[in-house]
């Protein structure tokens, strides 16, 4: 739980680097939240307003650890447009986020696995 918190925490922050595991927890917590709030939100008839409100507001904390997770692949945020290419921009995509990390320090900051915890 604390991956999603953590996330949240940094709300808009676009710059740095994210952890594989970061990015991933940060999804997968994502997923159950948005299906227990589409759960919620059909029981008490008023889907999908409460579903689009929690969407809206995890959107740009979603945006911000993908950018940094590519950063953390060497690649620049913008690369989060292959997306819009069908088909194969999503598989690739999903690559570049499941690959590992550089070891290395790189242009867009420490490895974020050197950081000390807190």
């Amino acid at each position: 739980m604390n991956w999603y918190l953590d996330v949240l925490k940094k709300y808009a922050v676009f710059n740095g680097r994210a952890r594989r595991q970061e990015y991933w927890m940060f999804m997968l917590f994502n997923i159950i939240a948005l299906i227990i709030v589409a759960v919620i939100d059909m029981a008490i008839g008023t889907y999908p307003l409460l579903y689009a409100v929690y969407a809206l507001a995890v959107f740009l904390p979603g945006l911000g650890v993908t950018i940094r997770r590519l950063h953390d692949t060497g690649r620049s945020g913008w690369w989060i447009l292959i997306n819009l290419v069908p088909l194969v921009g999503g598989i690739i995509l999903i690559v570049f986020l499941a690959t590992e990390g550089n070891q290395t320090d790189n242009s867009y900051g420490p490895n974020p696995k050197l950081a000390p915890a807190y």
